[in-house]
């Protein structure tokens, strides 16, 4: 796939494709979470392990973020959905018209709220996927002023109100869940110190059938050290399974 990706607030979106374009029985699209982008060691990661498996992967970096186009000051999930759809929508017209969708963390929420109403997404995958986003943001940059601090001490992610509006009115994602009605895998490391595994167990509990649920012991937020592997062993073959 070599096509320009724009969003609605026409901003081009970076990207890498793995695979074979003339295979579009199914295409895995990777999304990030929030001060990540497409290059994250575990999306590499996926993504490689996923073409080696003979599955078409696509990663990118939401606007604001890595390469793409936009200010980071303006990104929310709100936004992020929109993003998300433009991916959709371009290979869609490469002629991808099965989508699985991975996404982590806050990218796993932006996953949730677009998998109620783009039935384009046949199969989705949330990788310590975030639920509580007003909780979130009190709990990681509370001590923050928005619009003067930053997140995580990185000048480079300032807080913006923008950001903090956006995860308040959400509040939740939790009431999102009980709508999926497409094949759902959730996995979560029990280290994870960003976003808790509470919150997979209560999505895995209140999420309709078909899904599946992998803890894996000791894995951190982004499946680093031997929490990659273990993710990879059982995010692919699931994926696989549904190509």
């Amino acid at each position: 796939m070599n096509v320009e990706i724009r969003n609605s607030s026409k901003e081009t979106l970076e990207y890498t494709f793995h695979g074979s374009p003339s295979d579009t029985s199914l295409l895995v699209v990777i999304g990030h979470g929030v001060t990540g982008n497409k290059d994250r060691p575990w999306a590499e990661a996926l993504a490689g392990a996923l073409e080696e498996a003979g599955v078409n992967a696509l990663r990118f970096s939401f606007a604001g973020n890595g390469e793409s186009d936009g200010k980071f000051e303006d990104c929310t999930i709100t936004k992020e959905v929109k993003d998300l759809k433009a991916v959709i929508n371009a290979a869609d017209d490469e002629g991808f018209h099965h989508v699985c969708y991975v996404g982590h963390s806050m990218g796993g929420a932006v996953g949730v709220l677009s998998a109620t109403k783009d039935d384009r997404i046949s199969a989705l995958v949330s990788l310590a996927g975030m639920v509580y986003t007003k909780k979130f943001v009190e709990t990681e940059f509370g001590d923050q002023k928005p619009d003067k601090g930053c997140m995580w001490e990185d000048k480079e992610c300032p807080l913006s109100k923008t950001f903090v509006d956006d995860m308040n009115k959400i509040d939740n994602i939790l009431g999102k869940t009980e709508k999926i009605e497409v094949p759902w895998l959730l996995v979560h490391g029990d280290a994870d110190d960003v976003v808790p595994i509470e919150e997979s167990r209560e999505m895995y509990r209140s999420a309709y059938e078909p899904k599946d649920y992998v803890e894996i012991p000791g894995a951190d937020h982004v499946f680093s050290g031997d929490g990659l592997q273990k993710m990879l062993d059982a995010v692919v073959p699931w994926i696989k399974e549904r190509q």
